[in-house]
Protein backbone atom coordinates (compact mmCIF):
# COMPACT_ATOMS: atom_id res chain seq x y z
CA UNK A 1 0.00 0.00 0.00
CA UNK A 2 2.55 3.08 0.94
CA UNK A 3 4.38 2.35 -2.52
CA UNK A 4 0.97 1.95 -4.34
CA UNK A 5 0.21 5.34 -2.53
CA UNK A 6 3.01 7.19 -3.18
CA UNK A 7 2.99 6.30 -6.90
CA UNK A 8 0.00 7.29 -7.31
CA UNK A 9 0.02 11.01 -5.17
CA UNK A 10 3.28 11.76 -6.98
CA UNK A 11 1.51 11.10 -10.22
CA UNK A 12 -2.20 12.93 -9.66
CA UNK A 13 0.36 16.07 -8.66
CA UNK A 14 2.66 16.11 -11.51
CA UNK A 15 0.00 15.61 -14.21
CA UNK A 16 -3.18 17.69 -13.07
CA UNK A 17 -0.99 19.68 -10.29
CA UNK A 18 -3.47 17.81 -7.86
CA UNK A 19 -2.45 19.83 -3.94
CA UNK A 20 -5.41 17.62 -1.85
CA UNK A 21 -5.55 13.94 -1.64
CA UNK A 22 -8.46 12.63 0.98
CA UNK A 23 -7.33 9.14 2.08
CA UNK A 24 -10.62 7.82 3.52
CA UNK A 25 -8.73 4.56 4.41
CA UNK A 26 -6.64 2.69 7.27
CA UNK A 27 -5.34 -0.24 8.50
CA UNK A 28 -7.32 -1.43 11.81
CA UNK A 29 -4.87 -4.93 12.38
CA UNK A 30 -1.95 -2.33 12.18
CA UNK A 31 -0.74 -2.23 16.16
CA UNK A 32 1.76 -0.19 17.07
CA UNK A 33 3.00 0.98 20.40
CA UNK A 34 1.85 4.13 21.42
CA UNK A 35 3.72 6.73 19.79
CA UNK A 36 5.00 5.06 16.56
CA UNK A 37 3.32 4.76 13.30
CA UNK A 38 3.80 2.27 10.40
CA UNK A 39 5.48 3.00 6.59
CA UNK A 40 2.09 4.18 5.17
CA UNK A 41 1.70 7.02 7.60
CA UNK A 42 5.58 7.82 7.17
CA UNK A 43 4.97 7.48 3.51
CA UNK A 44 2.12 10.09 3.38
CA UNK A 45 4.31 12.52 5.86
CA UNK A 46 7.33 12.25 3.39
CA UNK A 47 4.66 13.19 0.24
CA UNK A 48 3.03 16.04 2.44
CA UNK A 49 6.38 17.32 2.70
CA UNK A 50 8.03 16.87 -0.60
CA UNK A 51 5.23 17.84 -2.53
CA UNK A 52 4.25 20.62 -0.70
CA UNK A 53 0.42 19.17 -0.87
CA UNK A 54 -2.30 18.62 1.62
CA UNK A 55 -3.17 14.89 2.78
CA UNK A 56 -6.47 15.02 4.40
CA UNK A 57 -6.83 11.43 6.82
CA UNK A 58 -9.82 10.21 8.52
CA UNK A 59 -9.02 8.99 11.91
CA UNK A 60 -11.07 5.85 11.62
CA UNK A 61 -14.34 4.37 12.93
CA UNK A 62 -14.82 1.97 16.21
CA UNK A 63 -17.85 0.58 17.47
CA UNK A 64 -18.28 1.74 21.04
CA UNK A 65 -16.51 -0.93 23.37
CA UNK A 66 -15.79 -2.49 20.29
CA UNK A 67 -19.50 -2.97 19.93
CA UNK A 68 -19.76 -6.30 22.35
CA UNK A 69 -21.94 -4.23 24.90
CA UNK A 70 -24.27 -2.32 23.08
CA UNK A 71 -26.13 -0.76 25.92
CA UNK A 72 -22.82 0.87 27.43
CA UNK A 73 -22.65 3.01 23.66
CA UNK A 74 -24.95 5.04 25.26
CA UNK A 75 -24.36 4.96 29.28
CA UNK A 76 -20.41 5.17 29.01
CA UNK A 77 -20.31 7.64 26.26
CA UNK A 78 -17.82 9.63 25.83
CA UNK A 79 -15.18 7.64 28.14
CA UNK A 80 -15.07 5.03 26.29
CA UNK A 81 -13.79 7.24 22.72
CA UNK A 82 -10.35 7.02 25.13
CA UNK A 83 -9.87 3.44 25.02
CA UNK A 84 -6.41 2.33 24.06
CA UNK A 85 -8.40 0.28 21.34
CA UNK A 86 -9.85 3.45 20.34
CA UNK A 87 -6.51 4.62 19.20
CA UNK A 88 -6.69 6.23 15.51
CA UNK A 89 -5.55 3.54 13.47
CA UNK A 90 -2.58 3.55 10.58
CA UNK A 91 -1.96 6.08 8.44
CA UNK A 92 -3.97 8.65 10.73
CA UNK A 93 -1.07 9.00 13.43
CA UNK A 94 1.14 10.99 10.61
CA UNK A 95 3.26 13.96 11.67
CA UNK A 96 2.68 16.07 8.50
CA UNK A 97 -0.69 14.85 7.12
CA UNK A 98 -3.95 16.66 8.60
CA UNK A 99 -5.99 13.76 10.62
CA UNK A 100 -9.91 14.38 10.41
CA UNK A 101 -12.18 13.34 13.67
CA UNK A 102 -16.16 12.97 13.29
CA UNK A 103 -18.75 15.54 14.71
CA UNK A 104 -22.09 14.20 15.18
CA UNK A 105 -24.64 16.33 12.74
CA UNK A 106 -27.51 15.92 14.83
CA UNK A 107 -28.93 13.32 17.30
CA UNK A 108 -29.69 10.65 14.52
CA UNK A 109 -33.33 10.77 15.23
CA UNK A 110 -35.89 11.65 12.52
CA UNK A 111 -39.49 12.33 12.72
CA UNK A 112 -40.55 8.67 12.32
CA UNK A 113 -39.07 7.63 15.44
CA UNK A 114 -39.19 10.86 17.28
CA UNK A 115 -41.29 9.40 19.50
CA UNK A 116 -40.63 5.86 19.86
CA UNK A 117 -39.70 5.24 23.74
CA UNK A 118 -37.29 2.01 22.49
CA UNK A 119 -35.06 4.65 19.73
CA UNK A 120 -32.66 6.30 22.39
CA UNK A 121 -30.00 9.11 21.02
CA UNK A 122 -26.04 8.74 21.50
CA UNK A 123 -25.55 12.37 20.82
CA UNK A 124 -26.98 16.11 20.23
CA UNK A 125 -25.18 17.98 17.16
CA UNK A 126 -21.88 19.11 17.49
CA UNK A 127 -20.91 16.45 20.12
CA UNK A 128 -18.30 13.78 19.22
CA UNK A 129 -19.50 10.48 16.88
CA UNK A 130 -19.34 8.25 19.08
CA UNK A 131 -17.72 5.82 16.44
CA UNK A 132 -14.73 8.12 15.98
CA UNK A 133 -11.20 6.99 16.99
CA UNK A 134 -8.83 9.66 18.88
CA UNK A 135 -5.24 10.04 19.93
CA UNK A 136 -2.17 10.54 20.61
CA UNK A 137 -0.20 10.15 17.03
CA UNK A 138 3.33 10.00 16.05
CA UNK A 139 5.44 10.67 19.67
CA UNK A 140 2.82 12.11 21.13
CA UNK A 141 1.39 14.95 19.41
CA UNK A 142 -2.06 16.07 19.39
CA UNK A 143 -4.59 13.51 16.84
CA UNK A 144 -7.00 13.92 15.46
CA UNK A 145 -5.92 17.59 14.66
CA UNK A 146 -9.60 18.77 13.32
CA UNK A 147 -13.00 17.26 13.41
CA UNK A 148 -16.12 17.42 11.05
CA UNK A 149 -19.59 16.51 10.55
CA UNK A 150 -19.34 12.75 9.81
CA UNK A 151 -23.04 11.26 11.23
CA UNK A 152 -23.89 9.36 14.65
CA UNK A 153 -25.41 6.52 15.92
CA UNK A 154 -28.57 5.93 17.99
CA UNK A 155 -29.92 2.98 20.42
CA UNK A 156 -32.44 0.32 19.58
CA UNK A 157 -33.60 -1.20 22.53
CA UNK A 158 -36.00 -3.50 20.76
CA UNK A 159 -33.15 -4.48 18.43
CA UNK A 160 -30.46 -4.34 20.80
CA UNK A 161 -28.53 -2.75 18.08
CA UNK A 162 -26.84 0.71 17.83
CA UNK A 163 -28.35 1.79 14.60
CA UNK A 164 -26.43 3.77 12.11
CA UNK A 165 -26.77 4.74 8.39
CA UNK A 166 -27.66 3.58 5.76
CA UNK A 167 -30.39 1.77 7.70
CA UNK A 168 -31.32 4.59 9.55
CA UNK A 169 -30.74 7.54 6.95
CA UNK A 170 -31.05 10.02 9.35
CA UNK A 171 -28.26 8.88 11.30
CA UNK A 172 -25.74 9.90 8.60
CA UNK A 173 -24.91 12.09 6.20
CA UNK A 174 -26.52 12.31 2.71
CA UNK A 175 -23.73 11.41 -0.05
CA UNK A 176 -23.71 9.91 -3.45
CA UNK A 177 -24.64 5.95 -4.10
CA UNK A 178 -21.78 4.04 -5.49
CA UNK A 179 -24.31 1.99 -6.88
CA UNK A 180 -25.78 5.12 -8.58
CA UNK A 181 -27.75 3.05 -11.41
CA UNK A 182 -30.04 1.55 -8.64
CA UNK A 183 -30.18 4.54 -6.56
CA UNK A 184 -28.40 7.84 -6.63
CA UNK A 185 -27.92 8.95 -3.37
CA UNK A 186 -27.68 7.34 -0.10
CA UNK A 187 -26.44 8.34 3.74
CA UNK A 188 -23.93 6.68 5.17
CA UNK A 189 -21.39 7.57 8.59
CA UNK A 190 -17.76 7.83 9.70
CA UNK A 191 -14.79 9.88 9.72
CA UNK A 192 -14.64 8.64 5.96
CA UNK A 193 -17.09 11.46 5.57
CA UNK A 194 -15.88 13.70 7.82
CA UNK A 195 -11.99 14.06 5.89
CA UNK A 196 -13.32 15.42 2.75
CA UNK A 197 -15.47 17.76 4.09
CA UNK A 198 -13.29 19.55 5.42
CA UNK A 199 -10.83 18.49 2.66
CA UNK A 200 -13.57 21.01 0.90
CA UNK A 201 -13.33 23.83 3.44
CA UNK A 202 -9.25 23.82 2.55
CA UNK A 203 -9.85 23.42 -0.85
CA UNK A 204 -12.14 26.68 -0.71
CA UNK A 205 -9.46 28.14 1.33
CA UNK A 206 -6.86 27.35 -1.92
CA UNK A 207 -9.21 28.73 -4.52
CA UNK A 208 -8.71 32.24 -2.34
CA UNK A 209 -4.92 31.88 -1.43
CA UNK A 210 -3.99 29.85 -5.07
CA UNK A 211 0.13 31.04 -4.22
CA UNK A 212 -0.45 29.54 -0.33
CA UNK A 213 1.43 26.26 0.47
CA UNK A 214 0.45 23.42 2.68
CA UNK A 215 1.82 24.50 5.47
CA UNK A 216 -0.35 28.18 5.19
CA UNK A 217 -3.44 26.66 4.51
CA UNK A 218 -3.38 24.66 7.53
CA UNK A 219 -2.33 27.76 9.88
CA UNK A 220 -4.96 29.11 8.61
CA UNK A 221 -7.54 26.33 9.19
CA UNK A 222 -6.21 25.70 12.44
CA UNK A 223 -6.65 29.54 13.34
CA UNK A 224 -10.03 29.40 12.24
CA UNK A 225 -10.89 26.34 14.54
CA UNK A 226 -13.45 26.04 17.66
CA UNK A 227 -14.63 23.74 19.80
CA UNK A 228 -18.38 23.61 19.91
CA UNK A 229 -19.86 24.19 23.11
CA UNK A 230 -21.38 21.25 23.13
CA UNK A 231 -18.81 19.04 22.58
CA UNK A 232 -16.96 20.77 25.61
CA UNK A 233 -19.82 20.64 27.60
CA UNK A 234 -20.42 16.90 26.99
CA UNK A 235 -16.43 16.06 27.48
CA UNK A 236 -16.59 18.03 31.05
CA UNK A 237 -16.59 14.42 32.71
CA UNK A 238 -13.46 13.46 30.98
CA UNK A 239 -10.00 14.95 32.13
CA UNK A 240 -9.62 18.44 30.44
CA UNK A 241 -5.88 17.37 29.28
CA UNK A 242 -7.63 14.41 27.34
CA UNK A 243 -9.93 16.63 25.42
CA UNK A 244 -8.22 17.69 22.72
CA UNK A 245 -7.39 13.54 22.09
CA UNK A 246 -10.93 13.67 20.99
CA UNK A 247 -12.00 16.70 18.68
CA UNK A 248 -7.96 18.22 18.13
CA UNK A 249 -7.97 21.76 17.81
CA UNK A 250 -11.81 21.85 16.31
CA UNK A 251 -14.60 22.71 13.66
CA UNK A 252 -13.03 24.79 11.19
CA UNK A 253 -14.97 27.98 9.93
CA UNK A 254 -13.88 28.55 6.39
CA UNK A 255 -15.37 32.19 6.32
CA UNK A 256 -13.11 32.87 9.07
CA UNK A 257 -10.04 31.35 7.63
CA UNK A 258 -10.04 33.80 4.54
CA UNK A 259 -11.21 37.09 5.79
CA UNK A 260 -10.88 39.64 8.27
CA UNK A 261 -13.69 42.21 9.27
CA UNK A 262 -13.79 45.12 10.78
CA UNK A 263 -13.12 44.30 14.32
CA UNK A 264 -11.24 41.04 13.54
CA UNK A 265 -7.71 41.39 11.87
CA UNK A 266 -5.64 38.19 10.29
CA UNK A 267 -1.86 38.33 9.37
CA UNK A 268 0.26 35.45 8.12
CA UNK A 269 3.38 34.56 6.47
CA UNK A 270 5.45 32.18 5.27
CA UNK A 271 9.27 31.50 5.99
CA UNK A 272 11.88 29.27 6.93
CA UNK A 273 14.16 29.02 9.82
CA UNK A 274 17.43 27.37 9.99
CA UNK A 275 17.51 24.85 12.17
CA UNK A 276 18.80 25.82 15.80
CA UNK A 277 17.44 29.86 14.78
CA UNK A 278 15.08 31.82 15.98
CA UNK A 279 12.94 34.49 14.23
CA UNK A 280 11.21 37.60 15.64
CA UNK A 281 8.01 39.25 14.65
CA UNK A 282 6.61 42.99 15.59
CA UNK A 283 2.89 43.07 15.76
CA UNK A 284 1.36 46.19 15.94
CA UNK A 285 -1.27 46.97 18.61
CA UNK A 286 -3.21 50.26 18.74
CA UNK A 287 -4.43 52.00 21.47
CA UNK A 288 -7.96 50.59 20.87
CA UNK A 289 -6.86 46.88 21.59
CA UNK A 290 -5.60 48.14 25.10
CA UNK A 291 -8.94 49.08 26.36
CA UNK A 292 -12.86 48.67 26.36
CA UNK A 293 -13.87 45.36 26.75
CA UNK A 294 -12.73 41.68 25.85
CA UNK A 295 -9.87 41.34 23.37
CA UNK A 296 -8.62 38.06 22.23
CA UNK A 297 -4.99 37.40 20.54
CA UNK A 298 -4.72 33.97 18.60
CA UNK A 299 -1.43 32.44 17.10
CA UNK A 300 -1.45 29.06 14.64
CA UNK A 301 1.99 27.60 13.38
CA UNK A 302 1.70 24.83 11.16
CA UNK A 303 5.17 23.50 9.95
CA UNK A 304 6.45 20.20 7.79
CA UNK A 305 9.15 18.48 9.39
CA UNK A 306 11.41 15.84 8.41
CA UNK A 307 10.04 12.00 8.84
CA UNK A 308 11.89 8.61 9.87
CA UNK A 309 10.40 5.94 11.45
CA UNK A 310 13.33 4.16 12.42
CA UNK A 311 15.01 6.63 14.47
CA UNK A 312 13.86 7.04 18.21
CA UNK A 313 12.12 10.39 17.56
CA UNK A 314 9.54 10.74 14.98
CA UNK A 315 10.37 14.19 13.44
CA UNK A 316 13.83 15.53 12.79
CA UNK A 317 13.25 19.02 13.27
CA UNK A 318 10.52 20.65 16.09
CA UNK A 319 8.87 24.38 16.31
CA UNK A 320 7.33 26.61 19.09
CA UNK A 321 6.11 30.05 19.57
CA UNK A 322 5.71 32.82 22.54
CA UNK A 323 4.01 35.81 22.66
CA UNK A 324 6.50 39.17 24.15
CA UNK A 325 4.59 41.82 25.96
CA UNK A 326 5.97 45.06 27.85
CA UNK A 327 9.75 43.93 26.76
CA UNK A 328 11.97 45.94 24.14
CA UNK A 329 13.17 44.16 21.32
CA UNK A 330 16.71 44.15 22.11
CA UNK A 331 16.16 42.27 25.20
CA UNK A 332 14.17 39.81 22.92
CA UNK A 333 16.46 39.07 20.50
CA UNK A 334 19.25 38.82 23.03
CA UNK A 335 17.58 36.75 25.45
CA UNK A 336 17.00 33.90 22.83
CA UNK A 337 20.38 34.25 21.20
CA UNK A 338 21.96 33.71 24.17
CA UNK A 339 19.95 30.14 24.48
CA UNK A 340 20.49 28.93 21.00
CA UNK A 341 22.04 25.52 21.51
CA UNK A 342 20.45 24.69 24.66
CA UNK A 343 18.41 21.30 23.37
CA UNK A 344 14.88 21.27 22.73
CA UNK A 345 13.39 22.70 26.13
CA UNK A 346 11.53 26.58 24.93
CA UNK A 347 13.52 29.12 26.88
CA UNK A 348 10.97 30.54 29.33
CA UNK A 349 10.79 34.67 29.87
CA UNK A 350 9.78 36.28 33.07
CA UNK A 351 5.91 36.17 33.76
CA UNK A 352 5.34 39.52 33.45
CA UNK A 353 6.69 39.36 29.33
CA UNK A 354 5.67 35.77 28.59
CA UNK A 355 1.64 36.03 27.71
CA UNK A 356 -0.04 32.90 28.97
CA UNK A 357 -1.72 31.07 25.81
CA UNK A 358 -3.83 28.79 25.97
CA UNK A 359 -3.28 25.62 26.04
CA UNK A 360 0.00 25.61 27.35
CA UNK A 361 3.21 25.57 26.12
CA UNK A 362 3.74 21.42 27.15
CA UNK A 363 0.26 21.00 25.68
CA UNK A 364 0.77 22.32 22.31
CA UNK A 365 4.61 22.06 21.40
CA UNK A 366 4.65 18.27 20.11
CA UNK A 367 2.50 19.43 17.56
CA UNK A 368 2.97 20.27 13.79
CA UNK A 369 -0.57 22.28 13.67
CA UNK A 370 -0.12 24.58 16.78
CA UNK A 371 -2.64 27.08 17.85
CA UNK A 372 -3.19 29.22 20.88
CA UNK A 373 -4.66 32.47 22.05
CA UNK A 374 -5.03 34.99 25.04
CA UNK A 375 -7.89 37.27 26.15
CA UNK A 376 -7.92 40.43 27.67
CA UNK A 377 -10.59 42.25 29.25
CA UNK A 378 -8.30 44.51 31.75
CA UNK A 379 -6.28 47.62 30.89
CA UNK A 380 -3.09 46.63 28.97
CA UNK A 381 -2.01 49.87 28.31
CA UNK A 382 1.44 49.52 30.19
CA UNK A 383 2.63 46.74 27.66
CA UNK A 384 2.80 48.91 24.82
CA UNK A 385 1.64 49.30 21.22
CA UNK A 386 3.96 46.48 20.43
CA UNK A 387 4.25 42.71 21.33
CA UNK A 388 7.01 40.30 20.26
CA UNK A 389 6.44 37.01 18.27
CA UNK A 390 9.66 34.58 18.85
CA UNK A 391 9.41 31.06 16.38
CA UNK A 392 12.18 28.93 17.07
CA UNK A 393 13.47 26.06 15.33
CA UNK A 394 14.98 23.23 17.12
CA UNK A 395 16.86 20.53 15.09
CA UNK A 396 17.02 17.25 16.25
CA UNK A 397 18.69 14.53 14.34
CA UNK A 398 18.05 16.52 11.03
CA UNK A 399 20.70 18.65 12.46
CA UNK A 400 23.31 16.65 10.07
CA UNK A 401 21.29 17.50 6.99
CA UNK A 402 22.14 21.22 7.12
CA UNK A 403 18.02 21.63 6.32
CA UNK A 404 16.17 24.64 6.31
CA UNK A 405 12.66 24.43 7.81
CA UNK A 406 9.32 25.85 6.17
CA UNK A 407 6.76 27.14 8.30
CA UNK A 408 3.69 28.97 8.13
CA UNK A 409 2.18 31.53 10.70
CA UNK A 410 -1.12 33.11 11.23
CA UNK A 411 -2.00 35.96 13.74
CA UNK A 412 -5.56 37.07 14.42
CA UNK A 413 -6.67 40.37 16.68
CA UNK A 414 -9.83 40.25 17.64
CA UNK A 415 -11.94 42.82 19.70
CA UNK A 416 -15.05 42.17 21.36
CA UNK A 417 -16.53 44.99 21.13
CA UNK A 418 -16.68 45.56 17.55
CA UNK A 419 -13.86 48.36 17.64
CA UNK A 420 -12.65 49.29 14.17
CA UNK A 421 -9.20 47.32 13.99
CA UNK A 422 -9.27 46.55 10.71
CA UNK A 423 -9.05 50.10 9.38
CA UNK A 424 -6.44 51.08 11.80
CA UNK A 425 -4.18 48.62 11.34
CA UNK A 426 -4.53 48.17 7.49
CA UNK A 427 -2.39 51.46 7.14
CA UNK A 428 0.72 50.00 9.33
CA UNK A 429 0.66 47.30 7.21
CA UNK A 430 2.09 49.26 4.44
CA UNK A 431 4.78 51.09 6.58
Amino acid sequence: MPSQMRQTIQSLNASHGCRIFVISLGDTKANFEQGRVGPWATTLDELARELNVLIFVSAGNRPPRGGTSVEQGVTQYPGYLLEVANRVCEPAGGANIVTVGALAHANGIGPQHEFDAHIQPITERDEPAPFTRTGPGAGGMTKPDFVDYGGTMVFDAVARRLQTAPHLATAGLITTNHDFLRQLLTSKSGTSFAAPMLANRAAQLVRRFPGASANLIKALLANSATVPEASTRRLLALDARDHSRVHGIGLVDTLRAAYSDDHRVVYFVEDSLELDHFAVYRLPIPIEFQTGGKRTIRVSLAYDPPVKRTRAEYIGTRMNFRLIRGCPVDHVFEYFRSRVGEGTDPPEMAGKYDCDLVPKKNARDKNTIQSASISFSADTTQYGGEYHLVVRCVGGWAMDQEIRQNFALVVELEHHAQVQLYARLRPRLRT
